[in-house]
């Protein structure tokens, strides 16, 4: 019988492993119940359906003996990091041909790699080496040894931050073109959602690696303060409102719905068998983070054209949505409408014979849990007026309580200001930063917490009105509206200007 993959709600923020410190395989977390989640989850739901050797890139898969701890002397072990390499385009580093390096994301590097086709797309066209490298604790590069290991308990995963990330990416490039006595050849960077926060961050840390960063769908500012709470559910509200009204009425309506419907006698087994679930459902919670997680990931993959990313869905998936909802006939009720429409994410191929609350094939959970107790603190509230979704406020001293109580770690909310900036970014990147492109489109709730405006010559805010996650960095097809063309022609366009920049450069420093 198929299933379907978990989808929990939001941004696997918080979501928490319980004392003791020792970790169990598989997981069994428990969640804030307002907990956001969704930078790991999204990772974790990418279409496996077809086996990667088809893919239509060719790499080879090389390993790198990494250092566990940058920032320290300790004796300690190293790890194999996997990378993906491809050198077909390069032009070598006699012609100083630039490497254009994918900042690895919160899950297996291969995914990413077939998935961000605009990297493959114009390596021909500079003439460039491509490297995927994996972040670390993830899919194959795994410290001690195992995924077991590497989670088992708080000093294991102490090491399981972005600081170590991002030096790992800078180690293993700069041994890399040493290797290749390529070391005059330009860097640049490129990622997506966490891998787009990590190649701006690495540009800012690491300017004498890289000459540059396209950043994609990168909410680098969704901490603390900086932006509002509600702003990410507000997104994914209006991206729905904007298809119907009536639509987003239906679905503000089924929350009180369902959880009234969940206390009634045999109200858990009615709901499961409405929304066809393979095993009961234990609490209504369950069923109300299942819709939750489909509507942000709908508009999160608001693509234009059909796509199989995260699941099979037709293009400009919310807007049939809403028309399952809307077309329903006159007395259908509520809940049956919302299985109608949500069953465009998790059923649009009507392949599936009943849906798997407990399904995690990729095992993604339990790293982003951490990074989201230790560093990654990013606020999130849902707003009574103007969500579609739960009210609820944001309440860090509760899910300092859930961090302390499953994985033995205090948050450290102002971290990432801290190392990275924030507060103040205008003037800051302005005054200290260059060379980087942060790309959104405005259906992405993600763009919410992103940089939406130029804020120099050369740090570029190129946005869409229609656009959705980090759709520039999807592969082109012959779907593609005019202005994804025009976005991606634009990047390449600044990525040129960085290259012209940097070769004329180093032609007068040695005409000198």
């Amino acid at each position: 019988m198929a299933s379907i993959t978990k989808l929990t709600l939001c941004l696997v923020f918080f979501l928490l492993l319980s004392f003791p410190l020792t970790l169990s395989s598989p997981l069994h977390l428990r969640s804030s119940k307002n907990a956001p989640r969704f930078l790991a989850d999204f990772s974790r739901t990418i279409n496996n359906s077809r086996p990667l050797k088809y893919s239509k890139y060719r790499y080879e898969t090389r390993y790198f003996d990494q250092i566990l701890d940058h920032f320290s002397f300790s004796d300690l072990p190293t790890f194999r990091q996997r990378y993906l390499i491809n050198t077909e385009h390069w032009v070598g580093s006699g012609q100083l041909g630039p490497i254009f390096l994918y900042c690895g994301n919160e899950g297996d590097i291969e995914w990413f790699a077939v998935n961000t086709g605009f990297v493959w797309e114009i390596a021909a066209r500079f003439g460039a080496m491509i490297i995927f490298p994996e972040h670390r604790y993830y899919g194959e590069s795994m410290p001690y040894g195992s995924r077991e290991e590497a989670y088992k308990n708080v000093t294991t995963l102490a090491h399981l931050t972005a600081e170590q990330a991002l030096a790992d990416y800078a180690v293993l490039i700069t041994e890399l073109k040493r290797n290749l006595s390529a070391q005059a050849c330009p860097v640049v960077l490129f990622g997506g959602s966490y891998g787009g926060m990590l190649a701006a961050w690495m540009r800012l840390k690491y300017p004498h690696i890289a000459i540059g960063a396209l950043a994609s769908s990168a909410p680098v500012l969704q901490f603390e303060d900086i932006v509002p709470p509600e702003i990410f559910y507000d997104i994914v509200s209006n991206d729905f409102r904007r298809e119907s009204v009536d639509c987003f009425n239906t679905i503000k309506k089924s929350w009180n719905v369902i959880a009234s419907e969940g206390e009634k006698n045999d109200g858990l087994l009615r709901l499961t068998r409405t929304f066809r679930f393979c095993k009961k459902l234990e609490t209504a919670d369950d069923l109300s983070n299942w819709l939750s997680s489909a509507y942000s990931y709908l508009a999160m993959g608001n693509y234009p054209y059909p796509s199989d990313f995260l699941m099979p869905m037709p293009g400009n998936p919310i807007k049939e949505v809403c028309r399952r909802i809307d077309s329903c006939p006159d007395g259908t009720g509520i809940l049956q409408r919302i299985f109608e429409g949500v069953s465009v994410y998790y059923n649009y191929t009507g392949t599936v014979d009943c849906f798997d609350l407990d399904d995690d094939p990729h095992g993604m959970t339990s790293g982003w849990d951490w990074q989201a107790c230790s560093e990654m603190i990013m606020p999130f509230a849902s707003s009574k007026n103007t969500s579609m979704f739960p009210a609820y406020d944001y309440n860090y001293t509760s899910e300092e309580e859930l961090c302390l109580e499953n994985f033995h770690v205090k948050p450290r909310p102002t971290w990432i200001t801290t190392e990275f900036g924030g507060h103040g970014f205008k003037s800051v990147l302005k005054t200290f930063g260059s060379n980087i492109i942060f790309s959104n489109g405005l259906l992405d709730p993600w763009s919410g917490g992103s940089v939406l405006e130029d804020i120099s010559d050369t740090i570029v805010a190129l946005v869409t009105e229609k656009g959705a996650h980090h759709l520039d960095l999807r592969p082109a097809t012959a779907q593609d509206p005019d202005w994804l063309v025009d976005q991606r022609t634009a990047e390449v366009e600044l990525i040129k200007g960085w290259l012209e920049e940097y070769y004329e450069k180093r032609k007068a420093t040695f005409d000198l």
